[in-house]
């Protein structure tokens, strides 16, 4: 088994035909949150319309199985801002959000008060709100993001949207190599502080969630806005918002090569929406799905924005442009299902793990190309890496392949492998072959995901000596290439799937 699968060589020969013809390339990523895998048109969701993300793959290349490295947001943000495993440095749970003082009590009244809680409240641990100021919850310092990568390579770098790679009240993220930053902290924020109900928007609340309280907290600590080191004040809805922010910055630059991140906090909670997208969803009677497609509308309508003006500015055709979902749709929500695949955010079924992917690159990549054969989010970093020619740091391994030299014949190099894990929840891909494992609800399970995509069929017992070869190279991968958790998870989340309560931390 490769330890590793992207030595320097393997970027340079890959990457010459491409960036020799196009030049330094323009490039975009965009990534989205708690996007699940039937939450757009183009894979199947029937109810909604996504025309300017869709075209994303029309005029590139759609992705049916990507897959992130972690079913929540930071972890998984963490592997795609380094193109390495997140627990390879230490970055396996959730970063520890700051809210008002007001919150807090809110949240501990709710969630400490003995009383009987709603189906899939999550169970916080007891030191919850009393543990935040003893850990460093950061993307360490010692790891080499994309931004900094291209920065050695003359790049202008911005950030726009949620960044939920650090907590600590005096990093930013300047300290990571963004030239430019406009964002909020933590994991989620209001997209709108208007909430009156004569407003232009339509605020739908979801008690049943674990993430409620937080969600709807007035902007302040971890869900303020700031512009660089500076908290201001955004009276816009924010997905429009950060597109404006993210056209600012590619006017600013446009002369030059840039490299943008455009980080939107849609479709995650709260769910609120303009009036006006929610007006758009017809045939729809739960509300609370109308307002969620309304939201992911709107999210197309930003994206649609933002690719327009490349468009203005003849900048489109070198131009490299990824869209990705940090992970699988929020199924606790009630508002998705990520059909067919089983599961959703915070676990590790596919439906947790497998996520809308496009990559677009008129310059060196076909349009209209449908690739099935896995992927991983840590691909984006390899694939920058090789089309801008980057040298990697060598004392450390790289786990991504270079996109593009796949494209489209499928001949090059692949992943042996996909490998998960969040404390006592983990799980390892090899091939068709999936090993699930949760020691809290002391279950393993083997499926064949060729044959069994839904992980319907538990194949532990019928296939003991395949069970044994994945437990087996699962254990040799954790013990040579990860470290302890940097800091502890603070919550065991549960989860309904498929009719049976799972935990899983974060």
């Amino acid at each position: 088994m490769r330890k590793y699968l992207l030595p320097f060589l393997f970027f340079c020969l890959s990457s010459h035909s491409a960036s020799s013809q196009s030049g330094s390339p323009n490039i975009i990523l965009i990534l989205v949150d708690d996007l699940g895998y039937s939450d757009l048109a183009s894979y199947g969701n029937k109810h909604i319309k996504t025309p300017n993300i869709d075209a994303l793959g029309t005029k590139g290349t759609r992705f049916t199985q990507a897959l992130v490295t972690s079913p929540i947001c930071a972890p998984s943000r963490m592997g795609i801002i380094t193109g390495r495993y997140q627990q390879r440095f230490g970055g396996e749970y959730m970063l520890y959000d700051k809210f008002a003082p007001a919150v807090k009590k809110n949240i501990r009244k709710h969630l400490f008060s003995g009383k009987k809680k709603p189906e899939g409240i999550t169970t916080l641990k007891p030191d919850y709100l009393l543990i935040r100021s003893g850990y460093n919850t950061d993307l360490p310092k010692t790891e080499t993001t994309i931004a900094q990568l291209l920065k050695q390579k003359g790049y202008a770098t911005g950030y726009v949207g949620k960044w939920n790679l650090s907590s600590t009240v005096d990093v930013f993220p300047d300290q990571y190599g963004f030239d430019y930053s406009y964002y909020f902290n933590g994991a989620l924020s209001r997209y709108v502080d208007e909430t009156a109900d004569n407003s232009p928007y339509v605020n739908m609340h979801l008690p049943w969630s674990f993430s409620e309280i937080p969600a709807w907290a007035p902007r302040f600590g971890s869900t303020a806005i700031r512009e660089g080191h500076t908290v201001v004040k955004d009276t816009g809805y924010l997905s429009f918002s950060f597109a404006e922010k993210g056209i600012e910055f590619i006017e600013r630059n446009k002369t030059k090569p840039f490299f943008l991140t455009l980080s939107f906090n849609a479709p995650h909670d709260p769910f609120q929406v303009p009036k006006t997208n929610f007006d758009r969803i017809e045939g729809v009677t739960d509300s609370v799905k109308r307002v969620y497609y309304g939201m992911i509308e709107a999210l197309d309508d930003a994206v649609g924005t933002l690719m327009q003006k490349l468009d203005k500015e003849g900048l489109t055709q070198n131009c490299l442009v990824f869209f990705i979902s940090d992970n699988g749709g929020a199924t606790y929500t009630r508002a998705t299902d990520n059909a067919p695949l089983r599961g959703g955010k915070a676990t590790h079924f596919e439906g947790g793990l497998e996520v809308p992917f496009f990559v677009q690159y008129p310059a060196a990549l076909r349009g209209g190309q449908v690739y099935e054969k896995p992927v991983s989010s840590l691909d984006i970093f390899s694939t920058v890496a090789a089309v801008t020619n980057s040298i990697l740091p060598a004392d450390r391994p790289y786990d991504g392949v270079n996109l593009l030299s796949m494209l489209p014949s499928g001949s090059a190099v692949t992943h042996d492998f996909f490998f998960w894990r969040s404390g006592y929840s983990k799980a390892y891909r090899k091939g068709d072959w999936k090993l699930y494992i949760n020691e809290k609800n002391k279950i393993t399970w083997l499926f064949n995901l060729a044959e069994d995509r839904e992980e319907k069929n538990n194949l532990a017992a019928k296939y003991p000596e395949k069970l044994k070869e994945l437990t087996d190279d699962l254990k040799e991968w954790e013990k040579k290439n990860t470290v302890a958790p940097l800091w502890p998870s603070s919550a065991d989340l549960l989860i309904d799937v498929g009719g049976k309560w799972f935990r899983f931390p974060s």
